[in-house]
């Protein structure tokens, strides 16, 4: 991985950290992608003391800004002309009813917007670092998603559960979608289950989280994607445990995914 630069969202802690870590070790240029200064340097500092590896660099988005991912991807593409792997592991999940400055519920936001904006606006330097990788941390928990275009997301019930596993429903809804559009582009597009981690994800009772496993863990899967030869020629698949799995049948239904592709081009401005 010497001669590959790597992006990771969410990066100062948790999976999206160990997941850096792995790059790093392999010789990559890690992109950590951090919302806060404070806690992006120290684990930019921690990551390269335990590595060895000087090519890691600290870039700070709000990935609850559509404004500030369009900024993030077009300094990233200035400074790398050519990326070659995208992790977008950056997510949230709020137990209490929350916006982004756009107006969005804040997890649909930050766990589906964002990537999805970010991963388009990269592709001029994901296509120059051919074959390139784009991987997307969803969750099993999409199976609790159910998509909804008949109200606005103030005019909803919210339940945690419900839209966590909603936008990671779309998540890889837009994984599978992209993988076929960008099929002749030399950029594969896959998405996984991490497993159930103790990460600094909400929702979560700490008794709970003491009994599971810790980040590195859950970054295995998206390490093998990212740097296996085993998945060089593999796209359009959703992974677990470092396996192909199935995802719901709903994520499988094209027409849906048609209507949720428009309707994600229209809300990140890009229809």
């Amino acid at each position: 991985m010497s001669d590959k630069v790597c992006i990771v969202t969410g990066a100062n802690s948790g999976i999206g950290k160990a997941t850096a870590r792995g790059l790093a070790q392999a010789g990559a240029t890690v992109l950590l992608v951090c919302r806060d200064h404070a806690r992006g340097t120290d684990a930019l500092d921690e990551l390269k003391a335990a590595t060895g590896n000087p090519h890691l660099e600290l870039w700070l988005a709000d990935l609850a800004s559509l404004a500030d991912v369009r900024r993030l991807a077009s300094e990233l593409q200035a400074a790398h002309p050519a990326i070659h792997v995208l992790i977008n592991n950056a997510g949230v999940m709020l137990e209490k009813h929350q916006f982004s400055t756009d107006g969005f519920e804040l997890q649909w936001a930050v766990n589906h917007l964002a990537p999805f904006l970010l991963t388009r606006l990269l592709e001029p330097a994901l296509a120059a670092g051919a074959p390139a990788r784009v991987i997307n941390v969803a969750s099993r928990m999409h199976t609790f998603g159910r998509l909804r275009f008949d109200a606005a997301p103030g005019e909803r019930r919210y339940s945690m559960y419900e839209t966590y596993g909603r936008s990671k429903l779309a998540c890889i809804m837009t994984s599978y979608e992209l993988a076929e559009r960008w099929r002749e582009r030399g950029i594969s597009v896959n998405c996984l289950h991490p497993g159930v981690i103790d990460t600094n994800l909400g929702g979560m009772p700490g008794w709970m989280k003491k009994l599971l496993p810790k980040a590195d863990a859950g970054a295995r899967t998206s390490l093998h994607l990212a740097t296996s030869p085993d998945v060089a020629d593999v796209s359009g698949r959703y992974f677990s445990r470092c396996r192909p799995a199935k995802s719901s049948a709903a994520t499988h239904d094209r027409a849906l995914r048609a209507r949720l592709w428009q309707e994600t081009e229209r809300q990140v401005g890009l229809a």
